[in-house]
């Protein structure tokens, strides 16, 4: 109903879980990395729990898809079951024939233990998991964990997964289940979304929905969104669909904390301030009334010249946005091997090169971005500086950085909790109503503020307002390997270079994967290793994000965000 009003294409904030909409959090990325780990682990338990509305199945949706293809999966998400109903049900999962009649444990867990030695044998694994595990009774628990008996000289046969409510953990803390908690080798509580992370959720949902121009919701609507939700993503899902509504049923393109304070009150039946009850109160005569008169009075044409004006002015701001994109520069013909000493210099917290920038640091002033006019040469000479990056001033940043052994990297869809991973300097695109889109250099990052580099002096700004200008565009620069760019031609030197610099992340020897670098196919399963180890996704492709989190693994001079520099 209210989708076009808002300039989208469909309802942002529906509970059904479309992977379109995923987003994943600094925390939902660890609770993957987590599960992950556990496939490798060589049998036993992984436990992953969470509050109602956490994202549980969402991880857990990104972990099936991510499960390699020599994997077996059983998928049990209705686990009130009894022993024998258990059994039968992992059988089934896995196709594993029982014989007709089979009344007693031994009738299932039989044929269930020949199939698992004889897939073992054609090396491939298999993994139970159990959503709702909560649910599980102690008879069933203890069953699961005498089916982990099953096993070879070499591991276990079978990997039990079980993703439940917090009260699992308590479950599994009782004395006459220490066995069970013992076999646990890696767990994960997944916690709620911080503020600026509600923030960021919001806005990635009302993306992928379509829109283009500001987000609907003003800072203090936002942080009122995080209070009442207790950043739980259902929770936040429920209350932004009924606040939409109810700004499509006033007639109001900006989402108000009234309005949302209202919709708080719909959805959860929150108390509210007296101020808020007076003002409930007067409009107690339309209520939800307001909804049914909307719209019969959409359907009488009478909001349509509102609606077309709204599209017409987020239709000229996305093509603003469009013509002020800067294009790519081309790539580096040949890797560095190593810094220049410029950019050695750029790394070290008492450079020249960014002197400027840490001058102010302990105490950076106050930005409102609304008062803010970027210039985008501002931004990007801010950004060189931190790379001890020549610049002239006409000078294009992408192709002199390629004559250092650099390359721009740019990305449309990321978040605050990408560029915490990656750990640089970058420039944001920002998007402000009735103006061109700019570019701004951020070179710091907290927990509750970023800053930015103004006139060549930091400044802070809160993570909120920054949500609410930014769409997720940015652009870093990072160093490139030895024939990274030339790969396709010749692999050798980028073979060598991950096998070295993999070793020293591991521990192993460097002198013998310098020598004899692995194969393809070893290096990318110690590459799918160290992915799942940075919270990214484990698919063993050498990627841009991958290689900066090698370089900052292994002590690549790149210059990093200051994160002590909005305290």
């Amino acid at each position: 109903m209210y989708a076009p009003f808002f300039g989208l294409k469909q309802a942002p904030f529906s509970i059904a879980p479309d992977p379109h909409y995923l987003f994943m959090s600094e925390r939902h990325r660890e609770a993957l990395a987590h599960l992950l780990y556990g496939l490798d682990g060589g049998g036993g338990f992984v436990l992953l729990t969470g509050e109602i509305g956490a994202g549980k199945t969402t991880v857990c949706r990104c972990f099936l898809e991510q499960i390699p293809a020599n994997c077996n999966v059983a998928y049990i998400f209705n686990p009130k079951l009894t022993v024998p109903e258990l059994l039968q049900a992992v059988c089934d999962e896995f196709h594993v024939q029982v014989p007709p009649g089979a009344l007693t444990v031994k009738g299932y867990v039989d044929p269930l233990n020949a199939f698992l030695l004889a897939q073992h044998a054609a090396g491939r694994n298999n993994v139970l998991i159990i959503d709702e595990a909560q649910n599980l009774s102690a008879d069933v628990l203890e069953q699961l964990r005498l089916l982990t008996n099953l096993e070879t000289t070499e591991r276990k046969l079978l990997q039990v997964v079980l993703i439940g409510q917090p009260e699992l953990r308590d479950m599994l803390a009782r004395p006459e289940l220490e066995q069970l908690a013992q076999r646990v080798i890696a767990r994960f509580h997944l916690g709620a979304l911080s503020e600026a992370e509600t923030a960021q959720y919001i806005r990635h949902r009302l993306t992928v929905a379509g829109l283009t121009g500001a987000l609907p919701f003003d800072g203090k609507a936002l942080r009122l969104i995080h209070q009442l939700t207790r950043g739980v993503p259902r929770r936040i899902n429920l209350l932004c669909d009924r606040a939409l509504l109810g700004g499509y049923a006033s007639g109001q393109a900006q989402v108000t904390p009234a309005i949302v304070r209202q919709a708080g009150a719909e959805v959860f039946g929150a108390p509210t301030t007296p101020l808020a009850r007076k003002r409930r109160r007067r409009a107690d005569p339309i209520g939800m009334g307001l909804v049914v008169l909307a719209a019969a009075v959409a359907g009488a044409g009478l909001t349509w010249g509102l609606q077309q004006q709204l599209l017409a002015g987020r239709s000229g701001k996305t093509s603003a946005a469009a013509a002020a994109t800067p294009a790519s520069a081309a790539s580096s013909p040949t890797g560095a091997a190593s810094a220049p000493p410029v950019a050695r210099a750029a790394s070290q917290p008492a450079s020249a090169a960014s002197s400027a920038g840490h001058a102010t640091r302990a105490a950076p002033e106050p930005l409102q971005l609304a008062d803010w006019a970027p210039r985008d040469s501002d931004a990007w000479a801010a950004l060189a500086q931190r790379w001890g990056l020549p610049l002239g001033p006409q000078a294009d940043a992408c192709s002199a950085a390629a004559q250092h052994g650099l390359q721009c990297y740019r990305s449309a869809s990321g978040s605050l909790s990408l560029i915490r991973l990656i750990d640089r300097p970058v420039l944001l695109t920002l998007q402000r109503p009735g103006q061109p889109p700019a570019l701004a250099a951020l070179v710091g990052l907290d927990g509750q503020q970023a800053t930015l580099l103004v006139e060549g002096k930091p400044r802070r700004v809160a993570l909120p307002d920054l949500a609410g200008a930014w769409r997720g565009e940015f652009t870093t620069f990072w160093r490139v390997p030895p024939g990274y760019a030339n790969r396709a031609d010749n692999i050798a030197p980028l073979r060598g270079w991950l096998a070295t610099r993999l070793a020293h992340v591991s521990g192993a020897p460097v002198g013998a994967a310098a020598s004899a670098p692995p194969g393809w196919t070893e290096l990318s399963r110690q590459l799918r290793a160290f992915q799942a180890s940075q919270g990214l996704q484990p698919d063993g492709r050498v990627g841009p994000i991958t290689l900066m989190q090698i370089n900052r693994a292994t002590g690549v001079a790149e210059p990093r965000l200051d994160p002590g520099s909005t305290d």
